[in-house]
């Protein structure tokens, strides 16, 4: 066996993935990039758990003593509006807002002491949707760049596009489907404020355009209008791509026309020394294309097959009929969804002024969901091999605020995940008396991240080349939260 750095190490029965990059680095073997891309592709993989993942994000932070861990002993200051019920998890308090989630909490798990140190809204959603601290300083922009660190997703996309030492021309695009798609909208496209925001964390990043989400597009009604807080009509819930015309409007003919169109263009494009970035893109649209243009796809899209009492039962409002059509898109073949309950109102999950908003609308409308597509997916067959996850950016402060409300809080919050492994009925993480911080190791965003790669058969340590074409790793002083694994 061969020594490297002193220790001798193996993976399948060779030199282990780490040790070869780092020889690879240090010049030894006379790797390439591409050939030590290759090289290490007999460990880039594990044996996947989740064949898919529904990523559910509660945008603004979710209150951990509202939701997923109640002090009912704690002060009157810090324990809040609401009691704990039984569950059918030991050691879990969960809200009396929550019991229909509480009556079958041996299908998921609670993490409890999810950690990070980045107490704003943009810098949250980057994080706990990559595994990576977001480049932009506390309080220095909002908005997504070209230099994020590319989204889960998108690394699902890009491993789709590009196995491992093979480059995205030589693979046939066999699928209509995408493989990431982010429901309703983009995070911070109905966000109540004077600019539009687009919050990053959901996007390629400097893995390039071609790497983006196909996104759907559900205005709301108005200025004031919170469609996850009332019924939506079918005339609303067209979930059409963003950037695209209607499926109405766009018939066949004309995407033939366009594709035609495309494929002239395509073949102007290799003229061009800005190929690679104009690839990219039209990857992108090309993948938006057929999205539209497939039948299979098309009846995906299409919520009004769905029996009335299943809507009905995932809740009539955005969130819920979103969460439907996750389902729907996974069990035609998308690997990755995220579903985002946004912040159109300006709070939301944000919750700084009261606990009425928290109380009567979001985690009722939460436990409606959450419960429904847990039920709906072991029903179907479907939970062994879709790992689903819930949680927002960051918590709650332990003191609340008048009338309930409650402040940023990221030291401590919880998470929770169910499917494709995952042991059903336990909840990991120990917080103190106030929810305020974790007297157990807490996890972090990359050990959040690392676990979903794991679950998908994705070496959390494999490395992409970046922008300059260097060898970076997925994840980085982060491991897999294996305790949640059966």
């Amino acid at each position: 066996m061969l020594e490297i750095l002193g220790r001798p190490q193996s993976v399948c029965g060779g030199v282990s993935r780490r040790q070869l990059l780092q020889a690879g680095g240090a010049g030894l073997f006379g790797l390439t990039l591409p050939n030590l891309l290759r090289a290490e592709e007999v460990s880039a993989t594990t044996r996947p758990r989740a064949k898919n993942v529904i990523f559910l994000f509660m945008f603004g932070g979710p209150s951990q003593l509202e939701t997923f861990d109640l002090k009912p002993e704690a002060a009157s200051k810090i324990r809040g509006p609401y009691s704990p019920i039984a569950c059918r998890t030991p050691d879990l308090l969960i809200s009396e807002k929550l019991g229909r989630c509480a009556a079958i909490s041996d299908k998921f798990a609670v993490v409890r002491t999810m950690s990070h140190h980045y107490y704003d809204h943009s810098g949250g959603a980057h994080y706990v949707q990559t595994g990576k601290r977001w480049h932009i300083p506390l309080g220095g922009g909002f908005n997504a760049t070209p230099q994020d660190w590319p989204s889960i997703g998108s690394v699902v996309e890009y491993l789709a596009q590009n196995p491992v030492g093979r480059k995205a021309s030589d693979v046939p695009e066999t699928s209509d489907l995408p493989n990431y798609v982010v429901l309703p909208n983009s995070l911070g496209k109905i966000q109540t404020y004077a600019v539009q925001l687009k919050r990053p964390g959901e996007y390629g990043g400097w893995l390039g355009r071609g790497y983006d989400p196909i996104t759907t597009s559900i205005d709301k009604k108005d200025a004031t209008d919170n469609p996850y807080f009332r019924s939506c009509t079918d005339d609303e819930l067209t979930f059409q791509i963003d950037g695209l015309v209607s499926q109405e409007a766009m018939s066949i003919d004309r995407l033939s026309r366009r594709q035609s169109l495309l494929t002239q263009f395509e073949r102007q494009l290799g003229r061009l020394e800005s190929e690679k970035a104009l690839s990219a893109y039209d990857r992108f649209q090309r993948r938006a294309l057929s999205l539209v243009a497939s039948q299979r796809t098309r009846q995906a899209l299409d919520l009004r097959q769905e029996p009335a009492a299943v809507r009905d039962r995932y809740g009539r409002h955005l969130f819920g009929q979103s969460t439907l059509m996750a389902r729907r898109l996974v069990e035609a073949g998308v690997r990755y969804v995220t579903v985002h309950w946004d912040s159109p109102d300006g709070y939301s999950w944000d919750s700084h002024l009261n606990s009425k908003d928290v109380g009567d609308h979001l985690i009722p409308g939460l436990d409606q969901t959450l419960s429904a597509l847990l039920i709906d997916l072991d029903e179907r067959g479907m939970l062994d091999e879709t790992l689903v996850v819930c949680l927002g950016e960051m918590g709650r402060t332990p003191t609340g605020n008048a009338n309930w409300g409650r402040d940023h809080w990221s030291i401590v919050f919880p998470a929770v995940l169910a499917g494709a492994g995952i042991r059903g009925g336990i909840a990991l993480g120990q917080t103190d008396k106030d929810a305020a911080y974790a007297v157990t190791s807490p996890y972090g965003p990359e050990d959040f991240a690392a676990t979903i790669y794991h679950a998908l058969g994705i070496d959390p340590e494999m490395r992409l080349p970046d922008t300059q074409g260097r060898p970076v790793s997925l994840v980085e002083n982060g491991k897999p939260i294996l305790e949640l694994f059966g």
